[in-house]
């Protein structure tokens, strides 16, 4: 062990002891943490920060929340092992002053403050935008489905109950069959007695699924999860996951992301205008461009964003069946617009008839006398006529394929800004799923990620010492 470095003897005393701080590089990201925190304003924020007026203090907010950052930095989401780590971590000592709640305290700092942790997370965008880290032009939204702590067996919607509850009764029936094919062969009384227990369990169970399904019934969607309530089963790449939609807005600059949410429902059809706008509010700008992929086509959602100053470039979904029938496909169609007609492919102009209501939507229908007569109509319709629907505020969804047509390289820029922030926070997520249940829980466990991550995009592409120079002394 001679030619081999030494370290120091455990017994060896010191008559002067090093200080925390010099445990702690200057370019160490925690300093940024610390930093950044001692700067916030919580009074605004809504953190509980009032100290009890009897009995033990409480720990300060800004403490617990530095904590918490530190936490999600490192991939330490779990309270039980952040509990541990306070204790032997030469880092949290530095950070926390070398306290160490225990981790029901822990665990009940981010179930209470919410919606401050995430405005915290806001504020950090701010920083940034004060960095110069964001384009404040173009912003990618996209959503994507994280697992919750909730099983897929311990998840029900109607057709997945209709086929359990079919798989145990035809268990039950063919354990009643090998029953009657028993007492017909005289077997030993062992063998009779096993299926007669395994035929019980199988009708308690029968009788349980038929309670849940009662629950699953009268829920608002007809969906039922045990374990985590608000978890909802969602397709995500053909397969499905039990869990939240998460959504993002990411700027084009740097990849920061400018506004998240956590949504039950897995489409993301609703979700544009709500995302475009928080992005615009976070960036503070009274124009921006959004891009989304085709999930997020909806022409309510479009027309909002037109009304709120978002320009919108999000790819239509071809859902029509026409063209696979070997018909002409709608856009064959051309909408005249002075004199409110559309002209067909065989040159017969198509007249407004009649206006109908359809899912909330002013529908206006147009046909023409002329189909029957028509030689390409078999290219066209098997009914008696063709007929074209016009939603009454088309304009808008065709104003938003025109600037697809002139801009398509803005939908292959797409994939690139959000995929990136998705695969991280994915890789960062303990046990590839949330640990936390409820929306609001798994909302506010988000918003950590999401600080966790722009901040270690900013140290990244600028470094600790720039971070620290701006928030100041």
């Amino acid at each position: 062990m001679s030619k081999f470095i030494k370290g120091q003897d455990r017994s060896q005393g010191t008559l002067f002891p090093e200080r925390l701080d010099d445990f702690v590089e200057e370019e160490n990201p925690v300093r940024v943490i610390d930093v950044f925190i001692d700067d916030l304003d919580i009074s605004w924020l809504g953190f509980k920060a009032e100290p009890a007026a009897t009995g033990r203090p409480g720990y300060h907010p800004k403490m617990m929340l530095k904590l918490y950052v530190y936490a999600f930095l490192n991939r330490v989401q779990s309270s039980r092992r952040l509990e541990v780590e306070a204790q032997r971590n030469i880092e949290l000592m530095w950070l926390t002053g070398r306290l160490a709640p225990d981790f029901k305290t822990i665990a009940d700092f981010r179930k209470d403050n919410a919606e401050a942790i995430r405005l915290v997370c806001r504020e950090f965008v701010m920083l940034c935008k004060k960095l110069n880290l964001l384009s404040e032009k173009l912003v990618a939204i996209d959503g994507s489905k994280f697992k919750a702590v909730n099983g897929r067996d311990k998840n029900f919607t109607k057709a997945k109950m209709k086929r359990r509850l079919r798989d145990v009764e035809s268990a039950i029936e063919r354990y009643l069959a090998q029953l009657d094919e028993t007492d017909q062969t005289e077997p030993a009384p062992d063998d009779a007695k096993t299926l007669q227990d395994k035929v019980a369990r199988l009708r308690e169970e029968m009788a349980r699924l038929k309670k849940l399904e009662v629950r699953m019934l009268e829920a608002p969607d007809q969906q039922l999860s045990l374990t985590d309530p608000d978890a909802r089963s969602m397709n995500s790449r053909g397969t499905g996951v039990v869990g939240y939609n998460v959504q993002s807005a990411v700027d084009a600059k740097h990849h920061i992301i400018v506004a998240h949410d956590v949504s039950k429902v897995g489409s993301d059809r609703q979700q544009l205008s709500k995302m475009a706008m928080r992005a615009k509010d976070v960036l503070g700008t009274n124009k921006l461009t959004v891009v989304a992929d085709k999930g997020y086509y909806n022409g309510d959602e479009l027309r909002e964003c037109e009304q709120n100053d978002i320009v919108a470039y999000v790819a239509k979904p071809k859902t029509s069946p026409n063209k696979a029938k070997g018909y002409f496909d709608r856009s064959r169609f051309k909408y005249i617009k002075d004199n409110d007609e559309y002209e067909c492919p065989a040159g017969e102009r198509l007249t407004y008839r009649t206006t109908t209501a359809d899912r909330g939507k002013t529908i206006r229908r147009y046909w023409s006398l002329a189909c029957g007569s028509c030689a390409i109509k078999s290219q066209c319709t098997n009914g008696k006529e063709r007929r074209v629907s016009r939603w009454v505020h088309e304009d808008v969804l065709e104003r938003a394929a025109k600037r697809l047509r002139r801009k398509p390289e803005v939908m292959n820029a797409r994939r690139s800004l959000v995929e990136h922030p998705f695969g991280t926070l994915k890789s960062w997520t303990s046990s590839n799923h949330f640990l936390t249940k409820r929306l609001s829980g798994v909302g506010t466990e988000t918003s950590l990620q999401v600080l966790a991550y722009n901040m270690k995009r900013a140290i990244n592409l600028v470094g600790t010492r720039k971070i620290m120079e701006v928030i100041g002394p």
